[in-house]
């Protein structure tokens, strides 16, 4: 059963197409074949940084953070001979 699918229409730069079309030619593949792995790589990343958003706004509200300072003295430490441990 194949699956349903839907045309999408975009005007891209013509410097962004002519790349498509060279990715597409070394790769052997259709232009429409790059265009939707990139779109569902960038759909995928941006769903992925949508959840990690709501997670993190989540721990905030319910306390879980770690003073700026104490980030900004382990960070410090680092590059010196004796670092810290990570700040819980």
């Amino acid at each position: 059963m194949a699956s349903e699918t839907r045309v999408l229409t975009a005007h891209v730069p013509q410097s962004l197409a002519d790349r498509v079309d060279d990715i597409a030619a070394r790769l052997d593949r259709s232009r429409g074949w790059v265009v939707k792995q990139a779109l569902a790589a960038w759909v995928d990343q941006e769903e992925e940084w949508h959840r990690m958003t709501v997670d993190a706004l989540a721990d905030v509200d319910a306390g879980r953070v770690i003073d700026h300072r104490d980030i900004k003295a382990w960070a410090d430490s680092l590059s010196g001979s004796d670092p810290l441990p990570p700040p819980a």
